[in-house]
């Protein structure tokens, strides 16, 4: 949930204003407080490490934010949004990555008090859910700018591989340590690399296959040797064609099942062709029926996608993205509610 949406729940559920906390400023994701989480019905609570030690990192809380990696985001004027305005490696050839200031992603501070607050969410009964902000293709194309970085799959593979390899490489020591300290109390790994678009694929699937399937398939092995936590892959839009390469390289859990995109609105079908195999989480409408529906919109939303997804079980009922602040809170409401009465009716 976005920072002023979290606000507008918070107001329209009669609990006082808080300090934004945020899981990801540049995204401004907002961290939900205990209250609303127990007002709402979740069973799960997130953790999340650190941020990672980089020279240049830097977030004083106004406009502009050098994130772990070295990116730097900054809100156009007029504009509401974070935005990467320059990818620091648009221009980089092979050598310049040897240049580059890479982040320190095990820095013990990463990790302190992890283990504690994974070890308290489970005894007090929730799932423990393990936000690592791991990637492959996405990392690349926050780093290279994604025109650039689709261009690179084709023209410049040397270069896409050597930039990826660079941040499996990275990561991989990161997964390791994290999973070593609290692998046993957790439930969900997440991991994100968006990689459909409204119609179709980012790239061509055996593109995709080539490329960027095997840098996934070594993080996910990662976690899979570590932890006996179920794989969490976020990828936005029409992702149908590659569902199968995932659940084939141990994904779990697929996110967001953005209904608005292609193939992936058809749910029922989803589930007869994959059900067996993965699980769904998200698949309400985000676009047209949480901002503009009415409530009684929303409750039908979320009984269709219940229906579709939910027989045998392997579905975690949510919007299909970050609520923005154009949706009112009482949709919000409406549609936890409607949640928790369905899945436990």
């Amino acid at each position: 949930m976005l920072g002023p949406a979290y606000r507008n729940l918070r107001a329209h559920l009669g609990m006082e204003e808080r300090p934004a906390r945020w899981i990801s400023r540049a995204f401004q994701y907002a961290w939900l407080d205990e209250d609303v989480m127990v007002r709402l019905g979740s069973d799960g609570r997130p953790v999340a490490p650190g941020p990672a030690v980089h020279p240049r990192r830097h977030d004083a809380g106004g406009d502009r934010i050098v994130d772990d990696w070295g990116c730097t985001w900054e809100i156009r004027a007029g504009g509401q949004y974070f935005e990467i305005l320059r990818p620091p490696l648009q221009d980089a050839g092979l050598d310049d990555l040897e240049r580059y200031d890479w982040p320190d992603l095990t820095h013990p501070s990463r990790f302190e008090g992890l283990a504690e607050r994974c070890k308290a969410i489970q005894a007090a009964g929730y799932a423990t859910v393990l936000m690592t902000s791991t990637n492959t293709f996405e990392r690349v194309h926050m780093l290279r700018g994604l025109e650039t970085c689709l261009m690179d799959l084709v023209a410049e593979p040397e270069l896409y591989l050597a930039m990826q390899n660079r941040v499996v490489d990275l990561t991989l020591p990161y997964l390791e340590e994290l999973l070593r300290q609290v692998g046993p109390y957790v439930d969900v790994v997440m991991t994100a690399d968006d990689l459909g678009g409204q119609h179709s694929t980012l790239m061509a699937p055996e593109v995709y296959r080539r490329l960027i399937k095997p840098a996934q398939a070594r993080l996910i092995a990662a976690i899979k040797a570590r932890s006996q936590a179920k794989v969490f892959l976020h990828s936005c839009g029409n992702v149908y064609p590659l569902i199968g390469d995932f659940i084939e390289i141990g994904v779990d859990i697929l996110n967001p099942i953005q209904v608005s995109c292609g193939e992936m609105g058809d749910t029922a079908r989803l589930k007869r062709e994959f059900g067996r195999q993965l699980s769904f989480c998200g698949a309400v409408d985000s676009r047209d029926v949480l901002p503009r529906g009415t409530v009684a919109d929303v409750r039908r939303e979320v009984r269709r996608r219940i229906a579709d997804l939910a027989p045998g079980g392997g579905y975690i009922a949510a919007a299909v993205h970050c609520i923005q602040p154009d949706v009112p809170p009482e949709n919000v409401v409406a549609m936890c509610e409607c949640t928790v009465g369905e899945t436990q009716g």
